[in-house]
């Protein structure tokens, strides 16, 4: 089955420049590219949803064929709803191949017409979390080489 929608689904607590750098090569390789913004109250994030969707908005404005939408529930309704079977996810480093192996596998227990694309962030941002960002910047630290102005902007607005 050929598609031509993907879900890039994540907490984005905020989105990153390495997030920011897997829409613009996935948009490169699908007609839609669906960034879900998890509400996830379960890992408390710092950022309520509607921020992150607007945030996340903004970033990706220069990218052509890029919707954001907020969702909770189970993954695979929430793709399907779009119309589609696949998943984006990014991998930083091999930790993140066993979750993301085990989530994969999962998802296709459930329907196994889902698929997982997994692609890799450029060398120079594969160090780049949500959470060492936050980490950062709760410190005073400077983010901006990590995030987009505007989240650096809300980071400092947030977090003093």
């Amino acid at each position: 089955m050929l598609t031509h929608t993907v879900v890039y689904p994540g907490t984005f607590d905020p989105i990153t420049n390495g997030h920011i750098d897997l829409v613009e090569r996935a948009a490169k390789l699908f007609e839609r590219v669906v960034v879900a913004v998890a509400t996830s109250e379960k890992k408390a994030p710092l950022f309520s949803t509607d921020t992150r969707v607007e945030l996340a908005k903004a970033c990706l404005e220069h990218v052509p064929a890029v919707e954001v939408l907020p969702f909770n529930g189970l993954l695979i309704d929430f793709v399907t709803a779009q119309d589609s079977h696949c998943v984006l996810r990014g991998l930083r480093a091999v930790a993140d191949f066993e979750y993301e192996f085990q989530l994969a596998n999962m998802n296709r227990a459930m329907d196994p017409e889902f698929e997982s694309v997994f692609l890799t962030p450029s060398a120079e941002l594969s160090y780049i979390s949500s959470s060492l960002v936050r980490e950062i910047a709760g410190l005073g630290g400077d983010v901006s080489g990590f995030v987009p102005a505007n989240v650096a902007g809300a980071l400092q607005s947030k977090l003093g």
